[in-house]
């Protein structure tokens, strides 16, 4: 076996009031420019005349280019999407060069409680319904935006040829050491909820209550690191810091030569694993920012983008007769089979069939992926 070594940061994030302190500095400074050049004569009118125009030709010329005034979003994500937002963000920024998003990427508990204190954003991307639920009970969400993105679902890793013998959460007290999520994180939440489900944690009505040390006295007082949000544990995995962590399947993207799931954890363990997005209440923000905030939030909807999470391991959302298309040998062509089937079959069975079906889906990316390149 490895000898795993000891497991051991922050971002800042303007607040609000940041913009308009910069905003009236601009305009103390532009006055000033205008006094020192009322001041400032030698040139014959002619040469004014002449410089005016050029100047008018330019400004023509490079809004002509696409070159406006660059408009930036604050998009605060769960630290599980960080990879396919910065590579959906490069999309967008091709065909939207004026617009600038900032992401801000952390548990999503850690983003929600930033939020409530008033840090500005202007969409927020949670790993869990918990937090969206929160943020719009206090009135911080932009009503009628609110939308379920992507379903994920909690691995058991360790670093390849680790040597555990923990094959996944049943005996996950074996190892020597452990990352896991705080309870306030949803991966550290969904894991709990999983040892809850198999009865090595009490039941509980909020496990995200229970404490770290909790869980080690439960798991026979193993060693636990306790991580702030999910790269933090993926981090720990990678470096050898931990023998075993929960992370999310998506998390496991680009490690695929250095890493092992041990377990996909059932759904049945965790429950459902969905991401919800919405537009957050900010107004600071001017028209431009609340359109480029607008535009890009349909954007991360869109079907492109539904491409770029399949590729990096999480799965689009799928309304219920999408499911039954997935499942069934149907299309769009058979609207009334369609829509029969959605009501005469279960809810729940048809959301099982389409867990069973992403399950599959994601095995064979990660085989496309280890076999493209082997």
């Amino acid at each position: 076996r490895k000898e795993f070594k000891k497991c051991d940061p922050k971002r800042f994030f303007r607040k609000k009031g940041g913009k308009m302190k910069k905003r009236i500095l601009a305009a103390i400074l532009a006055a000033g420019m205008v006094f020192s050049m009322a001041g400032c004569s030698g040139e014959s009118d002619d040469s004014q005349t002449a410089e005016n125009t050029d100047g008018q030709d330019s400004g023509t010329t490079a809004e002509d280019g696409g070159s406006a005034e660059e408009t930036e979003i604050q998009v605060f994500i769960a630290a599980s999407l960080n990879t396919v937002m910065t590579d959906l963000a490069e999309r967008y920024k091709e065909e939207h060069p004026e617009v600038k998003i900032t992401f801000n990427a952390d548990s999503s508990g850690t983003l929600l409680t930033q939020i409530q204190e008033g840090y500005e954003c202007d969409i927020f991307f949670s790993a869990a319904q918990k937090q969206m639920d929160d943020l719009e009970a206090d009135g911080l969400m932009v009503e009628g935006t609110r939308a379920n993105v992507v379903n994920n679902q909690v691995v058991v890793i360790t670093l390849k040829d680790s040597g555990t013998s923990v094959t996944g959460l049943e005996n996950i007290g074996d190892a020597e050491s452990i990352a896991l999520a705080g309870g306030s994180v949803p991966v550290g939440r969904y894991t709990r909820q999983a040892l809850v489900s198999l009865g090595i944690l009490p039941e509980t009505d909020d496990p995200a209550s229970i404490t770290t040390e909790e869980v080690s006295e439960a798991l026979g007082g193993v060693e636990i690191s306790e991580q702030d949000n999910v790269s933090k544990v993926l981090t720990a995995i990678v470096e050898g810091s931990c023998e075993v962590g929960t992370t999310y399947y998506s998390d496991t993207y680009g490690y695929e030569d250095d890493l092992d799931i041990l377990e996909t954890v059932s759904y049945d363990l965790t429950g459902d694993v969905i991401y919800p997005i919405a537009r957050v209440v900010n107004e600071e923000a001017d028209e431009a920012q609340t359109a480029a905030a607008e535009d890009f939030l349909a954007y991360v909807l869109s079907d492109e983008a539904k491409e770029v999470f399949d590729s990096y391991y999480f799965l689009f959302v799928l309304c219920l007769m999408q499911t039954i298309l997935h499942i069934t040998t149907l299309s769009w062509e058979h609207s009334h089979i369609l829509t029969i089937l959605s009501f005469l079959l279960p809810i729940q069975l048809i959301c099982q069939l389409n867990i069973k079906y992403s399950c599959i889906i994601r095995e064979k990316q990660r085989k496309s992926y280890l076999l493209c390149h082997s």
